[in-house]
């Protein structure tokens, strides 16, 4: 049992406009993760420049 060939293109039309969506998804996630990754080296930056409060100072 075949489907008509009319279901089928609405079927492809769904599925690219799906791929092309979740691509979009995935640039946006890699650059947030970018941005987060940045974030974490410039925040762990600032932590390893301070002295320790508990080391004593000497």
């Amino acid at each position: 049992m075949t489907a008509p060939p009319e279901s089928l293109e609405r079927a492809n039309e769904y599925l690219r406009a799906r791929v092309a969506q979740l691509t979009a998804d995935i640039v946006d996630l890699t650059a947030e993760n970018e941005r987060l990754r940045q974030e974490r080296e410039r925040l762990h930056g600032r932590m390893a420049a301070r002295p320790n409060p508990l080391s004593g100072g000497q």
